[in-house]
């Protein structure tokens, strides 16, 4: 047999090498990773240094991952307080927020007397499919043991949540008698257009709690179905929404502007100039529309709120939004972690950056320590008013830069019948426990929302019970004084909870939105 001509080998051979050496210099010359030379290589030799030496030497054990981690932080709120540093162990957390969904079988719960109590079941979820009810209390998952004081909220979501199509077996109480349920994990969306209901014949109310990737979707689904009913008219509450996906918030927009006109820009150092502008078909075009913020509305929700303002499309009612004006770009590391980078800033119609002063701590900084100071709860903060922050909108008003979107009508903080006392009773769990047990056997006794919102009332007696309930099981200490001065204001939120473990969202906004001053304004405004 005649040997094959080598030439029929050695080409591919050679063609397969230099394709090999040409995508192997092309990862090292564009990963940034693989560009530590000069100083940076002294100076990231120098941190392992410190960090051996430490290790080897420091008088107590230290924790050298944990140490390096929190310098990374460090590094990077020097440069601004929205860079930021996410360990692999938290990327999972975050993709979920991001994505909207996680795996896992669709039930809200809450730990009441050291047992999981499940106020509610979601539609159609794994849970409902598999025989779950509202009121069940979950004693074993997995046959292991699931009560007691050691049982947490997060390890509760870690024998619940797992991948889709896996099954988990959970033992529930219901009425005195214990049941087997075997649940296959599915996909439980994070739902983030958390409440959308009809106030009145023609105005609408829809609550956006973050942006995901599939919020532009819910929102435009709850809106067509409002539509449906008779929307003429809407209340857009992105009261305590501190942002996420920009494309979502960019999206939202365009369903409330005509075509061609500008959303958003972004500009950075190594950046080009991104235009966002709206397209034709919005479905909200003819919609009158109040926006409400506050001082936790940041980011998505500021592009939002800013790009209905200035393209004069709707009324921003409230109190000033959180100053975020920046863009971050994530960019995983090979351990798994990931680094935020902040690469733009964004400005809104008009030209503005909203982007408020950063100095002072960290943590200042996120708690907005000097607004407080400043006493902007309860009047508008007449310092950000200078003639160089000045902008117009598409229509002629005066808005203004340089630290979040000022609302058209501000509307102080409403401190009636507040108090230590109802401070602490709020955040004990109190108030969702007790509301837990008060529903028990009414979970049908209301057709609706605003049917129980009209019959149903606290009276004196329901709210003693609710402080002895707080004094008893959650070690509320009761104030007399304090308790009569918010008597009102617990008996509103109570009234408002007991309706969120029936109607989730839907059922605390319906009662207590009509008693909200910041609600009540949009209202007028509206007329």
């Amino acid at each position: 047999m005649s040997e094959a001509p080598k030439s029929n080998y050695t080409l591919p051979l050679l063609l397969a090498l230099f394709l090999c050496i040409g995508l192997w210099l092309g990862s090292e010359l564009t990963n940034p990773f693989n560009q530590l030379n000069g100083k940076n290589a002294s100076e990231v030799q120098k941190l392992e240094d410190i960090l051996s030496l430490l290790d080897d030497r420091y008088v107590d054990k230290i924790n050298k991952d944990s140490i390096f981690e929190s310098t990374i932080s460090e590094m990077l709120h020097k440069l601004d307080p929205h860079s930021n540093y996410i360990a692999a162990k938290d990327m999972k957390a975050v993709n979920e927020s991001i994505n909207g969904k996680f795996g896992g079988i669709g039930v809200r719960f809450l730990l009441l007397r050291d047992t999981i109590c499940v106020s509610n079941v979601m539609e159609n979820s794994p849970s409902e499919i598999a025989g779950v009810k509202s009121g069940d209390k979950i004693i074993q998952v997995d046959g292991k043991k699931m009560t007691g004081k050691k049982i947490t909220n997060d390890k509760v979501m870690a024998s619940l949540k797992g991948d889709e199509g896996t099954f988990v077996k959970v033992k529930v109480v219901r009425k005195n008698k214990k049941i087997d349920i075997k649940i296959r994990r599915g996909a439980i969306p994070i739902k983030t257009v958390t409440c959308a209901y009809m106030v009145n014949s023609k105005v609408g109310y829809i609550l956006i709690d973050q942006f995901s990737i599939p919020t532009a979707e819910e929102f435009r689904q709850a809106a067509i179905a409002l539509k449906q009913r008779g929307m003429k008219e809407l209340i857009l509450d992105l009261r305590g929404n501190g942002g996420g996906v920009l494309s979502s918030a960019t999206d939202i927009a365009d369903e409330f502007l005509k075509e061609g006109l500008i959303i958003l820009k972004t500009k950075g150092r190594k950046t080009k100039e991104e235009v966002y502008k709206s397209k034709a078909g919005g479905i909200l075009e003819t919609t009158k529309t109040i926006v409400l913020i506050n001082s936790s509305s940041a980011s998505a929700s500021e592009i939002l709120a800013g790009a209905l303002q200035d393209n004069d499309r709707a009324i921003i009612v409230g109190r000033r939004s959180f100053g975020k004006g920046l863009v971050q770009e994530d960019r995983k590391l090979r351990d798994g972690s990931n680094l935020r980078i902040t690469i733009a800033r964004y400005y809104t119609p008009s030209g503005r950056c909203i982007q408020r002063p950063y100095k002072g701590s960290y943590e200042d900084y996120m708690e907005d320590e000097e607004r407080f100071a400043n006493g902007e709860l309860y009047k508008p903060d007449s310092s950000i008013y200078i003639p160089s922050l000045k902008y117009k909108t598409k229509g002629g008003r005066t808005v203004y830069g340089g630290g979040g979107i000022t609302p058209d009508v501000f509307v102080p903080y409403d401190s009636t019948g507040t108090s230590f006392y109802l401070t602490t009773l709020q955040w004990s769990g109190a108030i969702s426990a007790f509301s837990f047990d008060f529903v028990k056997d009414k979970r049908n006794k209301w057709k609706s929302p605003d049917e129980f919102n009209k019959t149903f009332f606290v009276t004196d007696e329901i709210a003693q019970k609710l402080a002895d309930f707080g004094s008893k099981i959650y070690k509320v200490e009761y104030f007399p004084n304090e308790f009569k001065h918010s008597r009102n204001l617990i008996g509103e939120l109570l009234k408002a909870e007991i309706a969120r473990q029936i109607w989730t969202e839907e059922g605390f906004y319906t009662v207590f939105n009509p008693l909200d001053n910041e609600f009540l304004e949009a209202m007028k405004q509206l007329k």
